[in-house]
């Protein structure tokens, strides 16, 4: 199949195309734009030289195409408002402009076919691509239908494939049906119906099914890339003759799919000129600006008593990078780094073998492969045919190391056996295994049984489901199953969440909003498309089947409604107490928090101030978040703990505002700013002030924001400074 393709849309631009029918608040035009603006975003999105499209206008006002230049008849109002070739945002907002109703009946639909069809053949020649051509009219304007057949024709001989989508077109198939509809529209669609099933490769529909479709989300399709092509090994065939060495190459499988990535731009104040440095706000106007990449530039320094300024500029290769250990830095040169890296040669290698039973699915942790034997070499495919079929009678998987290349980090990944007997294709998969430190292991308390301080096992106990709980929440298992919920064609129950019906709504939403911006900056983002949200809620008529399963489950359990809280400025912030009145934390074998470490300092912050009984408590989480505030500002080289000081000493603000004890705070507050700008806190710490505290809105708490501040907003402007 040609990667090239070679695209032309006729867009009809007659005076009905401004009108709107069948009860939509949008034109003909606006309707039957939204499938062309889609296509062309789509391909601008793509950014391939080897893409190529062109527009040309049906019923314009002007005429300007190649057939009319050279005298012939019958091509009037019909003009070309894009050649063909790459498609450039520049050019995108260019041609919306062009958009626009006419005032005008007079050009030929077939006629525009025709410059369309020219057009393809001029541009391609006889080069390999992928031809199309892509008529979107309402159908009102007249059209002469003597020259169709040999219209089809050379469409069939350039192997061109023609697409008509009509605005308001019947189409029995997908169930429209235009009522009143006038004799000269349906005369014209009943012509272009025609030309369509004469063509070889061409396609008739309904503009309303076009719109429909393009909610579902495109999946890209990615083309098989090799990743590995070398020996599989078991031993060392340098050394033992009986090694096993098989030839194979490894593809992927799968592959993640990320969201698009953002760019930071700078606009140009000239077209075409050179970039300046401003900064994007709410006043910059994107459909009349250029955009240009930014450019990062960094210089290093050094302080040097003798060079101007007390700092001397270095190069980057003069630099070494440094590791922190302890409160000093330890350089490391490239030539000590090196001795570090496990230099590694590309190979495949099976280590051993563990049988199906001792395998968890979650040990998965990334994209999967497939290999297979090489190309054209028998004695490959018998030899890995013969360890699959080995792998999958011992029901056991094979456990090998993976290196893609020379230098690269070696893998561990589970080779899974695929015979031939189950899908007609012989094959083994690979998923990458973790490494223990990977591994993190958590022990909770069991589900089914309690155990007391004396070591005794209590199978019945209010903390343990009872059994009818347990056949309650069975049954709203079994009541809630989607597997067979939808129906098919034939009425037979069918899984109601297909695989290949399941879309990333992170990724396609993301991607609906770029088109849009991309053809109008200044237009309303359309809400997600309804796919993307289908299963994040289970279906109603589910949940109303299932509603008696529900209920018994409630009332087994015991569910009830939590209160609202009462809240008030003048009471402090009260424990959450749960409504059995059981103390969770002793339950759970845990005592109330005294200290903060520094690994973990939010958290237990949070947890000293819940459970806080006394102002003393709240006094002494506050110090000791206070002091670790301190130690981070002091052990941090350059910058490196600053962020992290300063979302301490945010949740330190908020935590003590929503306790209505902002004094100590801003007392933490004022001490802190004379150990910064005195330099007590081991050298010059001014940018964890300005930048972190300052500029990240972390000053003096104000009476605007607690009512027990005694501090003014004048006050803590001045403090600030």
């Amino acid at each position: 199949m040609a990667d090239k393709e070679a695209t032309v849309y006729i867009v009809d631009l007659g005076e009905s195309m401004a009108d709107c029918h069948n009860g939509r608040d949008e034109s003909d035009l606006d309707f039957g734009m939204r499938y062309v603006w889609d296509k062309i975003s789509t391909t601008v999105a793509a950014s391939r030289k080897t893409w190529t499209l062109g527009v040309v206008g049906l019923n314009t006002e002007e005429t300007n195409n190649a057939q009319d230049s050279e005298g012939l008849e019958g091509y009037e109002h019909i003009s070309v408002l894009q050649d063909i070739g790459p498609m450039t945002m520049t050019q995108l907002r260019e041609l919306r402009s062009s958009i626009q109703t006419s005032h005008t009946y007079g050009g030929d639909a077939i006629s525009g076919i025709v410059v369309a069809l020219s057009m393809i053949e001029l541009f391609t020649k006889k080069l390999k691509y992928n031809r199309r051509i892509i008529l979107v009219t309402n159908g009102e304007s007249p059209i002469d239908d003597e020259s169709s057949e040999d219209v089809a024709k050379r469409l069939n001989d350039s192997n061109i494939e023609l697409i008509v989508i009509g605005v308001d077109f019947d189409d029995a198939d997908y169930g429209f049906k235009e009522e009143d509809k006038s004799r000269g529209k349906a005369k014209n669609e009943e012509t272009l119906r025609k030309l369509v099933e004469q063509c070889n490769n061409g396609l008739f529909g309904t503009m309303q099914q076009a719109v429909e479709e393009l909610a579902v989300p495109r999946i890209k399709p990615v083309r098989p890339f090799k990743a590995y092509d070398g020996a599989l090994t078991l031993g060392d065939p340098e050394k033992y003759k009986s090694a096993l060495s098989i030839h194979v190459e490894r593809y992927f499988k799968t592959k993640r799919a990320p969201a698009p990535p953002a760019s930071t731009v700078v606009v140009n104040s000239e077209p075409g000129g050179a970039s300046q440095s401003e900064t994007l706000n709410e006043d910059t106007e994107m459909g009349d600006a250029e955009f240009s990449g930014v450019k990062h530039m960094r210089t290093y320094r050094v302080n040097d008593p003798d060079a101007p300024g007390g700092k001397r500029d270095v190069e980057f290769e003069d630099l070494a990078k440094g590791y922190q250990y302890g409160r000093t830095v330890v350089p490391f040169s490239e030539s000590d780094f090196s001795i570090t890296k496990l230099e590694t040669k590309k190979s495949f290698t099976i280590l051993g073998f563990i049988p199906f039973s001792s395998y968890n699915p979650f040990l998965n942790l990334g994209e999967t492969g497939i290999i297979v034997a090489q190309k054209h070499n028998e004695e490959a495919e018998l030899g890995l045919s013969a360890f699959i079929h080995a792998l999958h009678e011992l029901e056991s998987y094979a456990v090998a190391r993976y290196v893609q290349k020379d230098g690269t980090q070696p893998q561990l990944v589970l080779l899974k056996p695929n015979p031939a007997i189950e899908d007609d294709f012989e094959c083994l998969y690979d998923v990458p295994l973790p490494f223990a430190e990977d591994l993190r292991s958590y022990q909770f308390p069991p589900l089914d049984k309690v155990l007391t301080v004396t070591g005794n096992i209590i199978k019945e106990h209010r903390l343990l489901p009872s059994e009818d709980l347990k056949q309650a929440m069975s049954d709203f298992v079994d009541a809630m199953d989607l597997s067979g919920f939808n129906v098919d064609e034939d009425g037979k129950p069918t899984e109601y969440a297909p695989i290949d019906e399941t879309y990333n709504p992170t990724i396609h939403r993301m991607n609906q909003a770029i088109r849009a911006r991309a053809v109008d900056p200044d237009a309303p983002i359309r809400p997600p498309a309804e796919i993307l949200l289908r299963f994040s809620n289970p279906p109603e008529k589910l949940i109303e089947k299932a509603k008696p399963e529900i209920e018994a489950l409630i009332d087994a359990a015991e569910i009830k409604k939590v209160p609202a809280k009462a809240q008030g400025r003048g009471s402090r912030k009260e424990p959450v107490k749960p409504l059995s009145g059981l103390d969770i934390d002793s339950l759970l074998g845990e005592s109330k928090r005294t200290t903060i470490s520094l690994d973990n300092a939010v958290p237990e912050f949070k947890q000293i101030l819940a459970t806080a009984a006394d102002d003393a408590t709240i006094e002494s989480a506050a110090k000791q978040m206070g002091q670790i505030v301190r130690k981070l500002i002091q052990d941090s080289f350059a910058d490196l703990f600053y962020a992290r000081a300063a979302e301490n000493l945010r949740v330190m603000r908020e935590e003590l505002i929503s306790l209505e004890v902002p004094g100590l705070y801003n007392k933490f507050l004022t001490g802190l700013k004379k150990s910064i700008l005195s330099g007590e806190l081991d050298g010059d710490r001014r940018e964890m002030w300005l930048k972190h505290i300052v500029g990240g809105h972390l000053g003096l708490i104000t009476q605007d924001e607690s009512e027990v501040s005694e501090v003014t907003d004048e006050e803590a402007k001045a403090f600030a400074t």
